[in-house]
């Protein structure tokens, strides 16, 4: 995560299309050309601390999609709880994001076959219409993938083993957890 100045923003990025393990299968969110709808999190967007409702940490000042990942800049608030865990992100002690969003469109993808793009091999469940709800600072992030000086570019894209971290469902059109790493 990286702050700019004394300021409480941070650019961090919190999604991307790394197979995720679920106990259903694995699934995939695209990060293609409109698979994502931005919009929640643009005009009424926060960040929890681990995906709890009652425990706002700040807003999301923008977001958007640049290669194949999710990115936010985020500002935090200035209330003692939020500052608790402003001071563990700033000191690099808390690295973890996860998204919370609901799946629109589902492609099903078959064992030994392709994407209707050819981009990701079956079997695996491919999120092609998704909207992130909340972007969470979290503890016990899955995705090591993800997060600020993550990027393919920067030599730390690595594609380490997931620990078994399990994630919140909530059924079918329901909010859904991915959790990333900063």
């Amino acid at each position: 995560m990286e702050g700019e100045g004394n300021e409480r923003k941070f650019t961090l990025s919190f999604s991307s299309e790394e197979p995720y393990d679920r106990w259903w299968g694995t699934e995939i969110l695209a990060h293609t050309e409109g698979a994502m709808d931005l919009t929640r999190l643009n005009s009424i967007g926060v960040v929890l601390y681990n995906h709890n409702r009652d425990k706002v940490l700040g807003k999301i000042l923008r977001a958007w999609v640049e290669n194949s990942r999710g990115y936010a800049e985020i500002e935090f608030d200035q209330d003692t709880e939020a500052d608790v865990i402003y001071q563990k992100v700033a000191g690099g002690t808390l690295k973890g994001v996860s998204v919370g969003y609901m799946v629109e469109v589902w492609e099903e993808v078959a064992p030994n076959k392709k994407s209707s793009d050819g981009r990701f091999n079956g079997p695996c469940d491919i999120a092609t219409k998704w909207t992130p709800y909340e972007i969470s600072i979290v503890s016990v992030p899955a995705d090591p993938t993800v997060g600020v000086g993550r990027s393919k570019e920067s030599g730390e894209d690595s594609r380490s083993e997931k620990e078994g971290v399990s994630s919140f469902y909530y059924n079918e059109k329901q909010l859904q957890i991915n959790q990333n790493l900063l």
